[in-house]
């Protein structure tokens, strides 16, 4: 791979951040957040979706790419996302490791494709997904605080769950399967049949995880109270909207091969309200 290639990756990828964020729900989780910490949530987002953008879509070498991201971590920051994140870094004193878990958990990408236990996937979102949730944490001060970094891991896992259980085709297209072999098994499941259409065992299936994804996020809502004001309702959005979205599935019979379903920007700003309201 041209050396050039591999230093515009990062740009190439960071192209497409903004107008992929104006698609998700992030936006607004994150007008709940206060003032003065949206700028630092936006530019770790910014980053979580570049290293993505690396591990799933760039072409050639996304192991080098990968490493040269981490390099830049610690070096001159090249690209407008890596600029940001350098100054709410130092700003608010966030710890390196997090974000280089979530360049691991890419790395991962490119030679694990399937997990036997639950436990594995566990593991995994400890580099997928927990750090995000942490990072958050660190942005509010908080980042020392082990009983409320367990709750945020809690959501987070959460996340990365129905993240996995809305995406079954499209990860089998990436050549990967996250969830766990031996629930496959348990329903009498195979790979294949995550590529659709579905059938009673697959709903079987996404059923089973969809309760163990519902109770992680439950298990984080205490976050809202434990944080207080702003930073709270915010956080707490995060895990009521992962709930929304396992309610969704659930109205779409467990369909993901039809569609994506997915909770829509209006029934975020619902929650939203609703959370202000317990305020």
């Amino acid at each position: 791979m041209a050396e050039t290639s591999l230093l515009e990756a990062p740009e190439l990828a960071a192209r497409r951040i903004d107008a992929r964020a104006s698609g998700e729900n992030f936006p607004v989780v994150s007008v709940l957040a206060p003032r003065w910490a949206r700028p630092h949530l936006r530019a770790i987002y910014g980053f979580a979706r570049l290293v993505d953008n690396l591990g799933d879509e760039a072409e050639g070498d996304r192991t080098a790419l990968l490493d040269e991201l981490e390099r830049e971590l610690d070096g001159t920051p090249r690209s407008e996302v890596m600029q940001r994140l350098r100054v709410s870094i130092e700003e608010r004193s966030l710890p390196r490791e997090p974000f280089a878990r979530l360049i691991e958990a890419n790395r991962i990408d490119q030679r694990k494709f399937r997990y036997e236990s639950w436990a594995e996937v566990c593991e995994y979102c400890t580099y997928s997904a927990d750090p995000v949730g942490r990072l958050v944490l660190a942005v509010y001060g908080h980042g020392e605080n082990e009983e409320l970094v367990a709750m945020s891991d809690s959501v987070c896992t959460g996340l990365q769950l129905v993240n996995f259980l809305q995406d079954p085709p499209r990860d089998l297209a990436l050549g990967r399967v996250y969830l766990p072999q031996e629930s496959l098994r348990r329903f009498g499941v195979t790979d294949a049949d995550l590529a659709g259409p579905l059938t009673e065992p697959v709903e079987e299936l996404l059923r089973h995880e969809a309760e163990r994804a519902r109770g992680l996020l439950e298990a984080g809502l205490p976050l809202r109270r434990a944080l207080g004001g702003r930073p709270g309702v915010s956080v707490a959005l995060y895990a009521r909207g992962g709930l929304a979205a396992l309610d969704v599935l659930e109205r779409a019979g467990w369909d993901v091969f039809s569609s994506r379903p997915a909770p829509t920007r209006w029934t975020f700003a619902r929650l939203a309200v609703a959370e202000l309201v317990r305020r």
